[in-house]
């Protein structure tokens, strides 16, 4: 099953570096998504998940056929990048 790791982060923010130096030490590929340059899709994102802190990610599966996507921000679904990274290697197995 192809799986897709979107990040949602902001130039300014620290945590949103560690967090992309943590995903490419473990090796996992992601789609960074500057909510700056990507407002849009970043204002669906808060909609969905009623949190605006980033760094946010969305696990996508199957994104080819029948997409399934799973939302997590921080302060609601991780209190650190540690926890952060553990739900991504869960769902990417």
């Amino acid at each position: 099953m192809d799986k897709i790791v979107v990040v949602f982060t902001m130039k300014t923010c620290g945590f949103c570096e560690q967090f992309k130096t943590k995903l490419t030490e473990n090796n996992i590929g992601f789609v960074n998504r500057d909510i700056n340059e990507n407002k849009e899709e970043y204002d669906a994102f808060v909609k969905a998940t009623g949190n605006d802190f980033v760094p946010s990610f969305m696990v996508i599966e199957s994104p080819n056929e029948n997409p399934k996507s799973y939302l997590y921000a921080p302060g609601k679904d991780f209190e650190d990048l540690d926890k952060a990274l553990g739900i991504i290697k869960e769902h990417l197995g």
